[in-house]
């Protein structure tokens, strides 16, 4: 159940109208890393988590409604930029202040312009946001279908990079306003992407193991070559050497990768190096976490009758114990 409250989250606020930058400040509202794109990810990720992570049930339908609140002050701050458009769209006559600008062949292809990189301003909504990127492309549930796949950690992990996107696209776009006020909510947009990437980096971190996403481990034969797959110089570092991340097991840098595959038998005959996981090993946690995810999941979610909301489950939890007392 949402409840809409008419006051923005944040105070948006506009010194002067300017369509240029609201044609840019689209990309935030109807792009691929918009605010629209992000609330409908995270909205759409939280049914999957409701019964086994009811904690990131909360967590994913609380930011996708601030999102959805994001979403309204960037619509609501692309409208003040766009003060004017849609009065002189309805003034047909010659002397309404666009007719005015257009004296001249230069002012007339300019509009044209304009209306070409942004035509949803001119002769769709008239000065008003719409669905689209900056580019005038329609919002696509094809930014996001991949996003939820019934697996938290990989979604969270998706989630960590959209936000960083986000925060980057916000941080390009206060290069190009000069407004106080714009600058004020974007700098505080930009904000919340940050607290967003650390509280889905923190909920992440709660379910163990995490890593890799999913239940079947990685074949320990191939989980840490290196290969270098490229000419000149060859640059290392500890994506290359040392221990890996999250296995803990030590890179093995391939100088000569196509020496290398003919010598193992295109790599059928690569034995595990560098590593104390062992085939046996890997069945045996692929078993046993299997099992102990299916049980998890089955737990939080039985066969049967179900009902969403948990308040009436529990009363009705009550009324079910009350009638076997009676009987």
């Amino acid at each position: 159940m949402f409840y809409h409250v008419k006051e923005l989250q944040f105070n948006a606020r506009v010194s002067k109208p300017d369509p240029a930058f609201a044609t840019l400040l689209l990309e935030q509202f109807g792009g691929a890393n918009g605010e629209l794109a992000a609330a409908l990810r995270y909205f759409v990720q939280a049914f999957g988590a409701k019964n086994p992570y009811p904690d990131k049930y909360d967590l994913l339908m609380d930011i996708a409604t601030e999102e959805f609140s994001h979403l309204e002050i960037v619509g609501a701050t692309i409208q003040m930029l766009l003060t004017g458009i849609n009065g002189d769209l309805k003034d047909a006559a010659e002397n309404s202040e666009i007719m005015q600008l257009l004296n001249g062949k230069a002012a007339k292809e300019t509009f044209i312009h304009q209306a070409m990189v942004a035509p949803q301003f001119f002769v769709s909504t008239g000065g008003g946001p719409a669905y689209t990127n900056s580019q005038g492309v329609p919002w696509t549930a094809a930014y996001i279908n991949g996003d939820a796949n019934g697996e938290l950690t990989a979604d969270l992990r998706s989630d960590i990079a959209a936000e960083s996107r986000a925060k980057m696209i916000y941080e390009y776009l206060l290069q190009f306003t000069n407004d106080p006020y714009v600058k004020e909510t974007l700098r505080f947009l930009m904000s919340r992407e940050v607290a967003h990437f650390q509280m889905f980096e923190a909920a992440l971190e709660t379910i163990k193991p995490n890593f890799p996403p999913g239940t079947l481990q990685g074949d320990p034969r191939y989980s840490n070559l290196y290969f270098n797959l490229s000419t000149g110089n060859s640059v290392r570092g500890p994506w290359n050497q040392g221990e890996s991340t999250q296995l803990g097991e030590t890179f093995q840098y391939i100088e000569d990768p196509i020496k290398h595959v003919l010598a193992t038998n295109s790599l059928l005959d690569q034995q595990p190096a560098g590593t104390d996981r062992t085939e046996k090993k890997v069945q045996q946690m692929n078993e046993e976490l299997g099992e102990a995810k299916s049980k998890f999941v089955k737990e939080s979610a039985p066969m049967g009758p179900q009902q969403w909301n948990e308040a009436l489950i529990a009363e009705d939890l009550k009324d079910e114990k009350a009638t076997k007392l009676r009987k």
